[in-house]
């Protein structure tokens, strides 16, 4: 039998290997054929993400979803600003340029979320309300109504990234900024809903992204509209160029807010063990969807407690506050003696290190330098850095 010759081998080539072009969401299209709807809550973090896809040439949707009444939400008390996320996410729709809906998804959130939590709750359980909307009304049906747009993604403010596994899907990873790191939210995200999911905060931290907001113009709300909005419900008397001050309406509705904060705080600590520089952010969240029967239920639950866990107090029912007179720890003398009645929530850094030193609400100390004090029942402790403006003593 003739052997047939060996094929010859291929010219070499300098050339390289030509692969697909994928664009930044990793998709396979270029940006303008790419449709994209945006989850537009309002804030910072998925306001930047519907601009940098708008500004990188995608067609962007915008979607809101109103989660309330907003009609019954508005005269609520404790829900002074409730609709401005959707003004707000509305106005920076129009400021990139792209459409914009709004879906009354209220009774979804209801059903699929609030019963099941109260429910849950009432049970003994804890459950996270976040991860169960996520899991429904957020991916599952916002991600129906992407595909009912013919859309190739949808793109959220979460700070979590996705991959590409190799295999045709994408997994879940943590975020580059461990701090803001969402994934344990979205732990039940299923593999259908990853795939078409994308995160294009999840490289980046929070700093980055109110840079961006800053470069892309994305302001918020200016202080003068918001005035006026407030005096227009008669919570506060203006003039131009003058004093702002509330209203009886307005501090009768100011301590309703505060007081449903600082219960939902004292509530994340005593029934879901959060730490105390945890709870402000997740208070945040929570306050605009519990019911007011379920603040009086966590209410009577927590014994109708007078201070938050960060000492503050929390007005009662009618709007009164349990005062005591107090003095600050870097303007206390050497020598005095005093209870912890609060400690400022505004550095999680700080609180941490507070912890660690075991200078906690209603601990006793006594002032023995400009940096150190003892602690009954533990003994001499130095102050973190920024502590004698964030504690506040017994006079």
């Amino acid at each position: 039998m003739r052997r047939m010759p060996a094929p010859a081998p291929e010219p070499a080539t300098t050339q390289p290997r030509m692969t697909a072009f994928r664009n930044s969401l990793d998709i396979a299209k270029p940006p303008a054929a790419t449709r994209v709807v945006a989850a537009m809550s309002g804030g910072v973090d998925s306001s930047v993400v519907a601009a940098l896809l708008k500004r990188e040439g995608y067609d962007v949707v915008g979607v809101t979803l109103q989660l309330y009444d907003h009609g019954a939400a508005v005269h609520r008390a404790g829900a002074c600003c409730a609709g401005q996320d959707i003004h707000d996410a509305r106005r920076v729709a129009e400021t990139i340029g792209i459409r914009h809906y709004v879906l009354d998804y209220e009774s979804r959130f209801r059903d699929a979320v609030i019963e099941r939590f109260a429910e849950s709750y009432l049970a003994g359980e804890t459950p996270i309300p976040c991860v169960e909307c996520n899991r429904t009304v957020k991916f599952r049906d916002l991600l129906d109504l992407a595909k009912e747009l013919g859309a190739d993604a949808l793109a959220t403010g979460h700070y979590v990234l996705s991959r590409d596994l190799g295999d045709g899907h994408r997994g879940l990873f943590r975020a580059a900024d461990a701090s803001r790191d969402q994934s344990y939210f979205l732990y039940a995200t299923t593999q259908e809903q990853l795939d078409l999911l994308r995160f294009p905060l999840g490289h980046i931290d929070k700093a980055q992204t109110r840079a961006l907001a800053a470069e892309l113009g994305l302001a918020p709300s200016t202080v003068t509209e918001m005035v006026q909005k407030l005096a227009a419900q008669k919570l506060v008397s203006h003039r131009p160029y003058g004093p702002v001050s509330l209203t009886a309406a307005g501090e009768a509705r100011a301590a309703a807010i505060i007081r449903r904060h600082r219960l939902i705080e004292t509530w994340l600590v005593s029934d879901f063990g959060y730490a105390w520089d945890e709870v402000h952010d997740e208070a945040e969240v929570l306050e605009h969807t519990i019911s007011d029967r379920l603040l009086a239920g966590i209410d009577a639950r927590l014994g109708h407690p007078r201070f938050d866990p960060h000492g503050d107090a929390i007005p009662d029912a009618a709007g009164r506050v349990d005062r005591e007179p107090f003095v600050l720890l870097g303007e206390a003398r050497i020598g005095h003696t005093g209870r912890v009645l609060r400690v400022a929530d505004r550095d999680p850094v700080l609180l941490r290190a507070l912890e660690q030193a075991r200078i906690d609400v209603g601990h006793v100390l006594t002032v023995t330098g400009r940096d150190a004090v003892r602690v009954d029942g533990i003994g001499s402790v130095s102050l973190p850095a920024g502590a004698a403006d964030a504690v506040w003593l017994t006079a």
